[in-house]
Formats: structure tokens, sequence, C-alpha cells
């Protein structure tokens, strides 16, 4: 019995001594995890000013644009009929913060003098339907109490523009409808619903309405029928892109009131500028540019922003920018994609269509895909330019024709073939296969 008491007081003993072994390997964690990060010291002011969607008081550069745009929507304000207009330029040129800027005046201008002047925006990358567009447009004329929406499908289309144009003569005053990309709607939908909103005003009587389309290719109006081209064009305003002096201008004023006074060192403005002005003078790269360059310096714990930092961020926004982009890329645009990089990793430098044709002819049959014709390869290598993952320039070879001279165009610090085994690992032969290089003369 005494051995038995004396084993049972060694096995609870043992149990105590378990438990309060585990609740000492217990470490209670005090306070929150961001309560560190929130005490943290910050090179921001306001950071929402250095974003694409902030709207400033003034736009620096842009006083031509917004006086072309202003002397043609002040006809609003006189109960008239604006003239349509078509806004051209690359990425980045500020024909949305312009637009948006004349319009939100418009509006306030109404109030004051008492005219119902509306400016209602579309972005056709995210609505690219006729019916979207059309039920959109419609639905924003509810007031807060109203719940009668159009449905997001179901009606026909005649029915969706007959109760936009029955709101829109309840409520009366001027429209100002604004298509950003217009150029992805017409491509993806056709011109349909251009015509439809540039003959609304001779289905109203008590309302008025101007359509203005906001588009970075200069062609897009190729696709459009002839009678609405010549009813949506009827003004052009072309945004030429920023110069480095230019972009520099509206970093300095951005970054006025987005960080704190002595956060740049000097040349980091100058450098974001300069870099930005080789994309095409792409103020949304600036300022992208800029912020990520202080986020970078924040979380190193400088005190300020300087040129390497300003390089790190270069970097890491290419990669950003890029990788989603070779992702999402189509199979075939992939498969050709793929082979411009093989032909160029064998030594090749400008390399010629026919050259990148044989590759992606071979790169096809080793993950059994069917190739296509060298013409529509032809059409592909011009996506892919557009895209600007590759430069395709067109060169003369005198009685041999025409032909194209491609180059990559991706930076050094993006693995577009680990990208593209990544997405679609079925295409990971393509990086492993042998290929016959067409000899050069």
């Amino acid at each position: 019995m005494r051995g038995t008491r004396t084993h049972a007081e060694h096995a609870v003993r043992g149990l105590r001594e378990s438990r309060g072994t585990r609740n000492e390997e217990v470490v209670p964690v005090s306070g929150n995890i961001f309560d560190k990060a929130l005490g943290r010291a910050t090179l921001f002011r306001n950071k929402e000013h250095l974003r694409h969607n902030h709207q400033p008081t003034t736009l620096p550069h842009r006083d031509r644009e917004i006086e072309q745009l202003t002397f043609n929507l002040v006809e609003a304000l006189n109960g008239q009929i604006p003239s349509n207009m078509i806004l051209y330029g690359v990425t980045g040129a500020g024909k949305t913060a312009v637009t948006s800027f004349v319009c939100n005046q418009l509006v306030e201008k109404g109030r004051q003098i008492d005219r119902d002047v509306f400016a209602i925006t579309v972005n056709c990358r995210q609505i690219d339907t006729q019916y979207r567009v059309l039920t959109h447009l419609g639905n924003s004329m509810l007031e807060a109490h109203e719940v009668d929406e159009i449905p997001f499908t179901g009606w026909p289309t005649d029915r969706v523009l007959g109760e936009l144009v029955k709101r829109m003569e309840k409520r009366a005053g001027v429209y100002i409808i604004v298509l950003d990309e217009i150029d992805h709607l017409v491509r993806k939908a056709g011109d349909d619903l251009l015509y439809n909103l540039t003959n609304l005003n001779s289905s109203l009587k008590a309302a008025r309405c101007c359509v203005i389309g906001i588009s970075n290719d200069l062609k897009f109006t190729d696709f459009l029928d002839p009678r609405v081209r010549s009813r949506l064009g009827q003004q052009d305003v072309v945004f030429n892109p920023y110069d480095a002096d230019q972009l520099r201008d509206i970093l300095v004023q951005r970054s006025s009131s987005a960080l704190h006074p002595e956060a740049l060192e000097d040349g980091v403005i100058g450098l974001c500028a300069a870099l930005a002005a080789q994309e095409h003078g792409d103020a949304r790269c600036a300022l992208d540019l800029l912020r990520v360059s202080a986020e970078k310096a924040e979380h190193e714990g400088t005190n300020t922003v300087e040129i390497r930092h300003v390089r790190t961020a270069q970097s890491q926004i290419e990669a950003d920018q890029i990788t989603p982009v070779v992702r999402s890329l189509p199979t075939q645009q992939k498969l050709v994609l793929s082979a411009v990089l093989l032909t160029e990793r064998s030594g090749a430098r400008g390399v010629q269509t026919g050259e990148v044709y044989d590759v992606y002819d071979q790169a096809c049959h080793h993950v059994g895909k069917a190739p296509l014709t060298a013409r529509r390869v032809s059409m592909l290598i011009s996506n892919l330019d557009m895209l600007g993952l590759i430069t395709a320039r067109t060169v003369s070879r005198g009685r041999y024709g025409r032909t194209k001279e491609i180059h990559s165009s991706l930076p050094p610090n993006v693995d577009a073939a680990a990208i593209i085994q990544a997405s679609e690992p079925d295409l990971e032969p393509i990086f492993t296969s042998k290929y016959r290089h067409q000899s050069r003369l």
C-alpha cells in the first residue's frame, strides 16, 4: 500500500509539473500587433494626394485643354446642346483628370445659377456592353429613395433605351455623358451604343445630351460607321504627353501636400519625372514612382527619400505591372512571346518575323497546340508590341519585301518564362525542349 501510494503521488506530482511546464511555454501577446506600426513616424502628410484618383484644385500644363472643354460645355449652362467631343492621348496624359475637373466645375456652377446640368462618367473597360452602359446611365438618374432600377439583364435593348429617355425627360436639364476608354467598348461591342447615344437628342424635348469619348487610340474611329463618326467627332482634343519638366511641376505640386517638408533628397523628384517621361510622359507612372519610393524609405526607417529608393521602386513597379499582363495573356500570345524569348536566348538580336514563326511552330508541336497561320502570328506580334512586351519595327528588305524586326522589351528583373510556366503548367515543355533555329546569311 505504501508503495502504491507513493507511486500515485508521483503520478499526480508529474501531472502537475507537466501542466505547469505547458503553461509556462505559452507566451501571451501583449497589446495589438498594429500598435507599433501606428506609432511609427511617417514621411507622408496625406498619401492620397499621390493617388491617381485624387482631384487637385489645379492641373498644371493643361490650361489649353481645359479652355477647349470649357468653351464647349458652357453651352450647357445656357440650356443649349454642347458639341460631342473625343479626347485623345496616351495613358497618363491627364484626359480623365481634366474631364472630371471641368465637369465638376460645370455642375457646381449649374447649382449656383439654378441650371440643371448633370455629368455621368462610365468606365468602358469595366462596363463594356451596350446593355450595361445604358443600364448604368438609367440607374444613375434615380433619386436616393427610388428603387425602380433597370435590371442587370433581361430587358430588350430598346426598352432600356426607352426607359433612359423617359428618366432624362423626367429630370430635364443637360446631360454630359463621359465614356472613358471608349475604344475598348467599340472593339468589343461595336458602335451601336454610340449611334444610340448620339441620336438621343432627336427623342428628347425637355432634356439635352452630349457625349464625350476618351480614348488612348488615335485610330479607334476607323472602326466606326461614318454616320457615327461624323456625329461623335464634332470636336477633337489631343492631349500631348507630358515632358520631364512638366512632370516635375506636377510632382512638386502633389508632394507639397502629400509629404512632409525635407522628406525628399535633392534630385528625387527630377529622377522620378525623367523616368516617367521615358514612359510616354505618363503622370500616373510618375506619381506611383514617387509614392512607392517614399514607402520604401519609410519601411527602412530613414528620414528622407533617396535616389536609391527611386531605383528600387522602379524595379518593383515594372515587375508589378508586367507580371499580371504576361500572366493573363491568351495561350497563343504566350506561345508567340515564348518564341521571341527563345530566339533571343539563342543569341539572336533583332529577330525577324519568319524566325519567330519558325520557333513558334516548333513550340506548338512540343506542347500539342495547333499552330496559327503566319499572318495571324504577325497580328499577335503587333498586339504584344501594343502591350509593351516587345518592340516590332517594320523594316524594308528591298525586293525581298518588308518584315518586322523584333526585340524583347521586358526589364531584366522580370522572368517572363517563369510567369508563363506558373500560369499555364502545360506550357512548361516549351522552355525545356530543343529547337532548330534558322541560320542567317
